[in-house]
């Protein structure tokens, strides 16, 4: 198997929650061009997870917005720069060169050499509860999948079994329904009940009733394989009866939970599982790791959004600092023509 390449940046983000990708915004003023990674199949973190649909009425300018809004408004403000994606995603190690520089390494194979990093991970990577099965894991990836499917999985003719009770997982399987390409979608859950807006439900009642939706109120308790395939789930049904439930797919949608991971093993002043940084530069005691949001700890430290927005303003300029081994001149975006094409407000000077 061949080696992937190592890629050299001068900024590699993790976390692409507010934080995260207004770190990148800040970043770019800079001149600095961010590899943004998050554990998440898509932008906005927990802010997006946990509350995507509630109201937010403490961000400065916007006066009510829900958590979705604000990732979209923050991925607008990014746009202009070119930053490279690595979602769906963990980071597996990070490691200090002998050149000072930082190699993070990733899940899926990257190996970013960045002469900064930061983290914005909030409470850590959010990454989905998965199934406590004998024997399953090796499913992962094939047979077997977390949250969604992948958009290029086929699932023509197939027999697909969506497990979760909440929102996300009756969602899953009304648009694996209504999509109509597989052969038979079933929801199993450990009763016949679920909790989701109103207007779900009932259209997931409208999908049994049609047939296109089969509900198994029953519980995993193991598997069947035949060779390297997973052929059926053995579940027990509520009267303590049990049976084999067929399947080609399985997508469990089980929620998200924060993990701290790798990130306790880099060797980082931590406090609390916090990590301790000071307040000039939200430094870290590693050189060339910064901390911003949730992440960090420092005196007076407030968990919110707002401050995020602060803090990841001040590790831009430590960082464009260092990166630069001067002073950089603060710029205003409303009167700067530097600042002005950066954003793609303004055309370039002609060449002369």
């Amino acid at each position: 198997m061949q080696t992937p390449a190592v890629v050299e940046t001068d900024a590699v983000v993790i976390g692409a929650g507010p934080v995260g990708l207004f770190q990148v915004f800040q970043l770019g003023l800079q001149g600095i061009t961010a590899h943004l990674i998050d554990a998440l199949p898509h932008a906005g973190g927990q802010c997006v997870e946990l509350y995507g649909d509630k109201p937010i009425y403490d961000i400065p300018g916007i006066p009510v917005c829900t958590g979705r809004e604000l990732a979209g408004l923050l991925l607008q403000q990014i746009a202009p720069f070119k930053t490279q994606w690595h979602l769906n995603t963990l980071v597996s190690a990070l490691t200090v060169q002998a050149d000072g520089r930082l190699l993070v390494e990733t899940s899926q194979g990257a190996q970013l050499l960045a002469r900064s990093v930061f983290i914005a991970a909030g409470v850590g990577a959010f990454v989905p509860r998965t199934l406590k099965v004998d024997g399953i894991e090796r499913f992962v990836g094939t047979q077997l999948h977390y949250q969604n499917l992948p958009a290029s999985l086929d699932v023509a003719g197939r027999h697909v079994v969506v497990h979760g009770g909440d929102e996300p997982a009756v969602a899953r399987a009304v648009e694996l329904a209504e999509q109509g390409q597989a052969a038979r979608i079933s929801l199993l859950h450990r009763r016949d009940v679920f909790q989701a807006p109103e207007t779900l439900l009932q259209r997931l009642q409208q999908l049994r009733d049609a047939g296109r939706i089969h509900v198994e109120a029953a519980q995993i308790t193991g598997i069947d394989t035949v060779g390297d395939r997973l052929t059926a789930l053995q579940v027990m049904d509520a009267d303590g009866s049990t049976r084999a439930l067929t399947l080609d797919l399985l997508v469990a949608v089980l929620g998200i939970s924060p993990r701290l991971g790798p990130i306790a093993d880099w060797g980082i002043a931590m406090d609390r599982k916090q990590l301790v940084v000071d307040t000039e530069a939200f430094r870290t005691s590693a050189p060339g790791i910064y901390a911003v949001g949730d992440i960090n700890t420092y005196p007076g430290k407030r968990k919110l959004i707002l401050c995020g927005f602060h803090e990841a303003t001040l590790a831009a300029f430590g960082a464009a600092e260092a990166l630069k081994g001067d002073k950089v001149a603060l710029q205003y975006t409303t009167t700067s023509p530097r600042l002005h094409q950066l954003l793609g407000v303004a055309p370039a000077p002609a060449a002369a």
